[in-house]
């Protein structure tokens, strides 16, 4: 039984991790590749670096959340 058990946990480990890249990606590199183009706003890009660090910390959380997760893999 600690098969099915230790694939769901792992299923659950990547939903997860799946989320924080998801997250990093959304969050810091879209609004990343529309400063360097030039589309984004002017008073926002100020902002940009502080928002990205906070949304960059939330992905970095649910990876180690993530990690967690594996970490109730059963021997």
């Amino acid at each position: 039984m600690s098969f099915i058990r230790n694939e769901r946990t792992k299923l659950a480990a990547t939903a997860l991790n799946n989320i924080a890249v998801a997250t990093v990606v959304t969050a810091v590199l879209a609004p990343a590749a529309s400063y360097l183009y030039g589309l984004s706003n002017p008073t926002l890009a100020k902002w940009w670096l502080l928002i990205g660090l906070a949304w960059f910390l939330a992905g970095l959380l649910i990876h180690t959340l993530a990690q967690m997760v594996l970490g109730r893999l059963a021997p």
